[in-house]
C-alpha cells in the first residue's frame, strides 16, 4: 500500500479563529481544551479504506438541522491525490446523516491555503424518521478516503490556490 499523505492539526491560532467564527459562545480557555483533545484521523482496522474523523465537541442534530464543524485537521498529500470525505456509514444508515455538499473534496493544494488547509465538515440530519443524531466528543462522525485521480491530455491548469472554499472556481 502506498503511503501518500499525512494528517496534522492546524495551528492553535487558526483553529481558534475558525471555532469562534462558527461557535461564537466559546471562551478561549474552552477552545484550547477542545484543540488539545483533537485526535488525528485514523483507520479502525487494517482493511479499512476510510480514515475516521472524530468529533471535536458534542454534536446534537435534530431532523433537518445542519452544523458546520471546524475539525482542526489538515491533510498533506502527494499531488494527483484527493481526500474524499463522507459521513460514517453507520450514521448515514441509522440517521441519514449527510455531508451538506454530498461529498467533501479536499484537493492536494488545499494544504497550502491561507487557512492552513483547515478541513471543515458541514453535516445535516436529513432523517425522515424524527431521530435526533447525538455524537459525543471523540466519536467518529465522518470518514475520509484518499484516491488517486488523472487529468485530461490537454489540461493546462497552472493557477495556484490562495483560499479555501470556492477559491478554485474557473475564470
Amino acid at each position: 500500500m502506498r503511503r501518500i499523505a499525512k494528517f496534522e492539526k492546524v495551528n492553535f491560532q487558526q483553529f481558534m479563529e475558525d471555532w469562534k467564527d462558527t461557535f461564537q459562545e466559546k471562551s478561549e480557555e474552552t477552545i484550547a481544551g477542545i484543540y488539545e483533545s483533537i485526535r488525528l484521523p485514523r483507520r479502525a482496522t487494517a482493511g479499512s479504506a476510510g480514515y475516521d474523523f472524530f468529533a471535536p465537541t458534542d454534536i446534537v442534530l435534530a431532523p433537518g438541522e445542519t452544523i458546520k464543524i471546524p475539525t482542526g485537521i489538515r491533510a498533506q498529500m502527494e499531488q494527483e491525490w484527493v481526500l474524499k470525505v463522507y459521513p460514517r456509514s453507520g450514521l448515514g444508515f441509522k440517521y441519514r446523516l449527510q455531508m451538506n455538499n454530498t461529498v467533501g473534496i479536499i484537493d492536494s493544494d488545499y494544504y497550502y491555503s491561507d487557512n492552513e488547509g483547515h478541513i471543515f465538515m458541514k453535516i445535516m440530519n436529513d432523517g425522515r424518521e424524527g431521530k435526533t443524531v447525538e455524537i459525543k466528543a471523540g466519536e467518529g462522525f465522518a470518514q475520509g478516503i484518499f484516491l488517486e485521480y488523472g487529468i485530461t491530455v490537454d489540461d493546462d491548469a497552472s493557477e495556484k490556490r490562495n483560499g479555501g472554499f470556492g477559491s478554485t472556481t474557473g475564470k
